[in-house]
């Protein structure tokens, strides 16, 4: 299955800035590029620019965030369009990549091993860099210490949006205080995020989260051969669009699963 990504023809888009609504958006967008054919594979370099609490589509705002918080320290909510646990990003302290690609790419893998085999490429790196990481399934890169970043999934049409967050400086007293993890259920439906412990890349690296954000993207280029691409206006106009139809709108955001 290595083969089969070192084999395909990438596309790299380096880091660009933009509000949480506008990256969930752009995930959308940019998987459907792949699917329909206008873009190859592509691997997206996010960059932060607001403090935000990323929800699963799976889950209910209500059982996992701490509302008063989250607006006393300026964090934005949104909810993206794959599953799994509520993840905090912070500008300068948080590294997200997507990778939008065929299904048939990790169709030798069972879907829990498609999260290692596709975050596998970020583990060797980190290692490369000093970083004691390892992968734990389903979902999680973690070091001895505990959890660096976490990925998810979907999957439309026969092709694959992955996403990986990653820690790489955190207050681990936030956690608690922003994400409802342990406390009573508020909501019926949703599912719930699990308690784990948090590792961040920053003890044990001294590389700062932009210049790892630029190692990974090099990194990636070398390993996969692949070219870098911007996004394009028509893209970024098809993500601000469903920002005002979807991504900001009320009903998406606090929509019960």
């Amino acid at each position: 299955m290595r083969d089969l990504m070192r084999e395909a023809s990438w596309e790299v888009i380096p880091p660009s800035g933009h509000s949480a609504h506008m990256h969930m958006a752009l995930d959308e967008v940019l998987l459907e590029q792949v699917i329909s054919g206008r873009r190859p594979p592509t691997m997206r370099l996010w960059h932060w620019i607001e403090r935000a609490l990323v929800i699963g589509s799976h889950q209910s705002v209500l059982n996992e965030v701490d509302h008063h918080t989250a607006q006393e320290l300026g964090f934005a909510i949104t909810r993206r369009m794959s599953g799994g646990g509520t993840m905090l990003c912070e500008p300068d302290r948080t590294i997200t990549y997507s990778l939008y690609l065929p299904a048939s790419m990790v169709a030798g893998v069972s879907f829990r091993k498609s999260y290692a085999l596709l975050d596998d490429w970020a583990v060797e790196r980190f290692k490369e860099l000093g970083v004691p990481a390892s992968y734990r399934e389903i979902n999680d890169i973690i070091s001895p210490r505990g959890k660096i970043g976490g990925a998810a999934q979907a999957r439309r049409r026969g092709f694959v949006l992955h996403h990986t967050t990653i820690a790489h400086t955190m207050d681990v007293d936030l956690l608690p205080r922003l994400i409802r993890v342990g406390r009573e259920r508020i909501a019926e439906k949703g599912i719930r995020s699990a308690e784990k412990a948090v590792s961040p890349l920053s003890w044990f690296t001294s590389l700062s989260c932009s210049e790892i954000e630029s190692d990974l993207w090099a990194y990636f280029e070398r390993t996969f051969e692949a070219r870098t691409s911007d996004l394009n206006e028509a893209e970024l106009a098809d993500a601000e669009r469903l920002v005002e139809s979807k991504y900001a709108t009320i009903e998406w955001i606090n929509r019960l699963p």
